[in-house]
């Protein structure tokens, strides 16, 4: 809809802000290596820790974030989780466990659709790796977001419960998917008999086709094998030149 000049009056569409992640208590420098290569394979920036236990940067975090260093270098710190989700307005507590705070409680799969759907800031925060976030720190957030998990082992590391969040936020994102080889065509069907000759005249050698009752049948059979694949001109060609050369007599090798 315009108004009279003519101008757009429809409500302003917005693109929500990637969410941040926040690691609370991090303890080792390995584990938020490994949770900066799970944000970037998924097109997430920005990492915000709350005072990591060994202190920040840590040489650790590096070698395994493979690649994903940009994140490291630009991680902020914070005194307390209040701090470093101050700016969000929809804060994700990740946890599997009740806590005895009633808040809702979505999948990864419901909160990347609300921070779509959203203009404010969003942030995934996650506790540390052996005991998980506390009752103070998830009443911080706004949400709890957890998954189905196997009961009997509902214990996951810091990058895979990271790579869940990423993942299912990433769905809107528009990220390209990676590049597929080329398929080529299927071969024409003067080569495919060339390599269903090929194959009768070897196996006419080795008296395959014997008896002369059954010939008929296991060269159908034969022929309806060779068809099925839809073999490219590419792989007709490969499958000629191993033919060809059992064909040969063996040499011994360095000849």
């Amino acid at each position: 809809m315009t108004d009279t000049n003519g101008s757009d009056s429809a409500a302003p569409q917005f693109t929500a802000p990637k969410p941040v992640i926040v690691l609370v208590r991090p303890q080792l420098g390995e584990n938020i290596g490994k949770a900066a290569r799970a944000m970037l394979n998924f097109g997430l920036t920005e990492m915000r820790l709350v005072t990591p236990r060994d202190g920040w940067p840590n040489p650790s975090a590096g070698p395994a974030a493979a690649g994903a260093n940009e994140i490291l270098e630009e991680a902020e710190v914070f005194e307390s989780l209040a701090e470093a989700v101050s700016d969000c307005t929809n804060v994700y507590a990740t946890t599997v466990r009740k806590r005895g705070v009633t808040k809702p409680v979505v999948t990864p799969e419901e909160a990347a659709r609300e921070i779509y759907a959203e203009p404010g800031r969003s942030a995934f925060v996650f506790g540390p790796e052996r005991s998980g976030l506390e009752t103070e720190d998830v009443a911080v957030a706004r949400s709890i977001l957890t998954v189905p998990i196997n009961p009997q082992f509902g214990s996951l590391n810091l990058a895979q419960a990271v790579i869940l969040c990423a993942y299912e936020w990433s769905k809107g994102a528009g990220l390209a998917q990676p590049t597929q080889e080329d398929v080529l065509p299927p071969a024409p069907q003067d080569e495919l008999e060339g390599l269903i000759g090929h194959f009768e005249r070897l196996l006419e050698d080795k008296n395959y086709f014997w008896p002369e009752t059954r010939a008929e049948a296991n060269r159908l059979t034969l022929r309806n094998l060779l068809t099925k694949p839809a073999w490219n001109h590419l792989e007709v060609r490969t499958m000629r030149g191993v033919l060809s050369t059992l064909e040969k007599a063996r040499r011994p090798r360095g000849e």
